[in-house]
C-alpha cells in the first residue's frame, strides 16, 4: 500500500515509567537506539521483534505545546514531493528534510487542522 502509516512516537515525561506501563499494558520490547531519552518499541519482546514505534522525550517535539496523543509517520517515496504538497495543501513545514542514519529522511508538519504529522522516505544509505 503505498503512502501508509509506518511509525508512530509516544512522547513521554518518564521513559523509565512510561516503559513499565507499555510493557505492563501491552508487552511490548524496547530497543535502545540514540540517546538515552530515546526507545524503539518492538511488537514483542523477542529478538527479531517487528520494529513498531518509538518512545521519546517531549523535548524532541517540533511544536511549543505539551503534545497529548501518538506521533503518526506515513510512508512516502519521495519526501522532497511530499513538502511541497503539505505546503500547497495549506499545511506547515516546523522541520524540514533531515536524515536519520540508515533510516532514511524525515520531515515533520501540520496539517490543516493542527496535527502533527511525519513523512518518512525510507533508505537505510541516509546519513
Amino acid at each position: 500500500m503505498k503512502n501508509k502509516m509506518t511509525h508512530f512516537a509516544i512522547h513521554i515525561d518518564d521513559i523509565e515509567r512510561a516503559k513499565k506501563f507499555y510493557d505492563g499494558v501491552f508487552e511490548w520490547g524496547f530497543n535502545s537506539y540514540g540517546q538515552d531519552d530515546f526507545l524503539q518499541i518492538k511488537a514483542d519482546k523477542s529478538e527479531n521483534g517487528e520494529l513498531i514505534g518509538a518512545m521519546q522525550s517531549r523535548k524532541y517535539s517540533p511544536v511549543p505545546d505539551k503534545i497529548i496523543g501518538l506521533e503518526c509517520t506515513i510512508g512516502v517515496e519521495n519526501i522532497d514531493e511530499t513538502i511541497e504538497k503539505v505546503k500547497s495543501n495549506g499545511g506547515q513545514v516546523l522541520m524540514p528534510k533531515t536524515a536519520i542514519p540508515y533510516v532514511g529522511y524525515i520531515a515533520k508538519f501540520l496539517d490543516t487542522e493542527g496535527n502533527l504529522i511525519c513523512g518518512m522516505q525510507y533508505d537505510n544509505s541516509a546519513r
